[in-house]
């Protein structure tokens, strides 16, 4: 551990961590923002249209049966969607600098027997987070965005898709995804703080498959078995994959 700091001169390398992720971020922003024209339509709106791979992999039933068009009424929405989406593409490019320099800021807070422990969680916990959001844009976002796309409550309303709506549902399903990813890292914290251990979340097994079914369902708002098995089977392994990592209880629990 290093020598003793007072409270000011660790809000000042806090300080410093923080001012060199924003400047990252602002530098990715602005490569963000100039490169996004070129990608939105095959990436972003991907999802819209009816030869999306993924649609062609689950079957043409799971896709539009055709291009979906994505319409905008507000004068400046377009504008400020390109800002916001490039602003959220480069977090998430950025996101291992962020947890680098959270790790360079605790890092010297640690004794040499927890370095390796929390370093690998940093690691494992950016890798988490990119698959949970490959997650959410290759299987949870096209298969909401296909069921409510298709949803009638009745014949003679057609849907037109907002621009704003659309981005609106896109980013927080990936980015939920990315997050509920970390499941298994945030176990592992606790279990190292003597919160949770593995024989906890065993015995809890039963009652985690129904609170991962209704969050399923709630991610999903479809009433087909598919799409809910989808969601919840990667939750489900996220729960074991906890119960893996986290540790076993102290002798005599």
């Amino acid at each position: 551990m290093s020598e003793e700091m007072s409270f000011w001169d660790h809000l000042d390398v806090l300080r410093s961590h923080i001012i060199r992720v924003l400047v990252v971020l602002a530098i990715v922003l602005v490569g963000c923002f100039f490169a996004l024209p070129h990608v939105f339509d095959t990436i972003i709106l991907g999802p819209t249209h009816a030869d999306f791979f993924v649609y062609r992999w689950l079957g043409f039933a799971y896709g539009p049966a055709e291009d979906v068009e994505i319409i905008n009424i507000a004068v400046a929405s377009q504008f400020l969607t390109h800002i916001s989406t490039a602003f959220w593409i480069s977090l998430v490019l950025v996101f291992p600098y962020l947890m680098y320099q959270i790790w360079a800021f605790v890092k010297p807070a640690l004794y040499p027997k927890e370095l390796r422990g929390v370093r690998t969680a940093f690691s494992a916990g950016t890798l988490l987070f990119y698959l949970g959001c490959a997650v959410g844009y290759l299987v949870v976002f096209p298969i909401i965005f296909r069921f409510l796309v298709q949803y009638r409550i009745g014949a003679e309303v057609l849907n037109q898709i907002n621009l704003g709506s659309y981005m609106s549902l896109f980013l927080s399903m990936v980015f939920i995804m990315g997050l509920v990813f970390e499941m298994p890292i945030l176990a592992w914290m606790l279990g190292a703080l003597g919160v949770l251990n593995k024989k906890m979340l065993k015995s809890w097994r039963r009652y985690a498959v129904v609170v991962l079914l209704v969050l399923a369902a709630a991610i999903t708002p479809t009433g087909d078995p598919f799409t809910l098995f989808v969601v919840f089977l990667p939750l489900y392994l996220l729960y074991e994959l906890s119960i893996l990592i986290c540790p076993k209880p102290a002798a005599g629990e």
